[in-house]
């Protein structure tokens, strides 16, 4: 959910406000960073018996180094790589999403 909320976010940023695609992929990540907190919480890991406010600080500081290397990701692949953003989104979420969000949030956020 949190992924097709990103995913949207961006491509409308992109596609009907005519945002430089790296501001379309940050707008997109904290949209999808927000949704992903608020079901991460409850369905995928479980941890709503757990104060809020400490696990919202540890997302945070690991949400920043999703976002930093989305943004990197996607613009290195997209500039360099001279694909289609929205490819470059693809392959940059699915590096970023398995190797280092699920692994931070199980180990670090929602433990």
């Amino acid at each position: 959910m949190a992924s097709l909320v990103d995913f949207l976010v961006t491509v409308a940023a992109v596609e009907l406000l005519g945002s430089w695609y790296v501001m379309g992929i940050v707008l997109g990540t904290v949209s999808g960073g927000i949704t992903h907190f608020s079901l991460g919480r409850t369905w995928v890991f479980h941890s709503e018996n757990s104060s809020v406010l400490p696990q919202a600080v540890r997302y945070f500081i690991i949400w920043n180094g999703s976002l930093l290397l989305n943004a990197a990701g996607v613009f290195v692949i997209t500039h360099y790589g001279g694909l289609n953003y929205i490819i470059s989104k693809v392959i940059t979420s699915v590096l970023v999403g398995s190797g280092y969000n699920y692994v931070m949030h199980k180990r670090f956020v929602f433990r």
